[in-house]
């Protein structure tokens, strides 16, 4: 395993049971991560992409056993993460934290601002008294808010000062990977363009590495060096971030592209439209999973699970793709 590799991931599953009868026995199982691998060197962006569903955020659990995985490895540098204890668990969460989707829901509203960016800290024995409170002011401006701010409470803030503090706590206990789950798209659009600028600030000066979550390709291209898109479940596609944008091969991967609107007035693209709806991952249609609404569809395509396969410079599960 390379040394410039921080992060591993090797057939990942996740299956949440199916309950039912009066004794509550498991009766199916949804599929929501199934076989995922990828890697993540070190201060670079993985970005991962697909719809509501598709196991994106699972997936940035799983890595850090916020949920159990049902299969798989996760390796972190070098390290086996399924198979750490909980003083080896405690000391990986130093190095791997979270920014959470909603900057509403993710803050204690009980707690001032200052203690929720030091708890990480306390919990971590990492600093005390006044070099604590240092800290916490440093942690404060460095993400674009006040230290004086640092007495007042979560509702006293809007959504993206919150998503700050969530960004402020996440690097208290410096961590050497971020897992950003959809961080900018409960924000007005103005306001994720600074939220991602920072971020690609910090990693800047920090030497962070993130595997950035969202919904689509016209957020996570800017920050990301390298794009997964994952579609019920599996990683379809896996590319450098310009050759994915300017070069799709999966059929799933240029309908998301199709979606992105044009910032001209006036200007007309070319938009595929998936016909259906997005099938069940407590049960998945056989063959490619993708080809009950692919439009390029060929008959294997529903007989045969496609190989995730490298092709080139990128990895790939598609049929049309040799």
């Amino acid at each position: 395993m390379s040394e410039e590799m921080l992060l591993t991931v090797r057939n990942l599953r996740k299956y949440f049971p199916i309950r039912g009868g009066l004794l509550g026995r498991p009766v199916g199982s949804v599929k929501a991560v199934d076989g995922v691998s990828f890697e993540i060197e070190k201060g670079e962006t993985l970005g991962l992409v697909g719809e509501s569903g598709c196991g994106k955020s699972t997936t940035g659990m799983l890595i850090l056993r916020l949920l159990e995985a049902t299969e798989g490895e996760i390796w972190f540098e070098g390290r086996d993460v399924t198979k750490f204890k909980r003083k080896e668990l405690r000391q990986f969460r130093r190095h791997a934290q979270i920014i959470f989707q909603d900057p509403y829901a993710s803050l204690n509203p009980r707690m001032a601002v200052g203690d929720i960016i030091a708890e990480p800290m306390m919990l971590h024995n990492l600093a005390v008294g006044a070099e604590r409170t240092k800290l916490v002011e440093k942690l404060m401006r460095l993400v674009g808010l006040s230290p004086h701010y640092a007495d007042r409470y979560p509702h006293e803030f809007s959504g993206g000062q919150r998503q700050r503090i969530g960004i402020a706590r996440a690097l208290a206990v410096q961590p050497k990977l971020v897992v950003c789950d959809e961080p900018v798209s409960a924000l007005d659009v103005s306001i994720q363009s600074q939220i991602l600028n920072l971020l690609v600030e910090l990693q800047r000066e920090l030497g962070l590495t993130y595997l950035f979550i969202a919904h689509g390709l016209n957020v996570v291209k800017h920050i990301s060096d390298r794009i997964g898109v994952m579609y019920l479940g599996k990683m379809v596609e896996l590319a450098n971030g310009e050759e994915l944008i300017t070069q799709p091969l999966h059929p799933y991967t240029k309908t998301l592209l199709s979606a992105i609107p044009v910032p001209q007035p006036g200007a007309k693209k070319s938009r595929i439209l998936l016909e259906g709806d997005v099938p069940s991952p407590a049960n998945p249609p056989k063959g490619c999973r993708f080809h009950t609404r692919c439009p390029e569809c060929m008959p294997v395509c529903a007989e045969e699970e496609p190989e995730f396969r490298k092709v080139g410079s990128r990895h790939i599960a598609c049929h049309l793709i040799q």
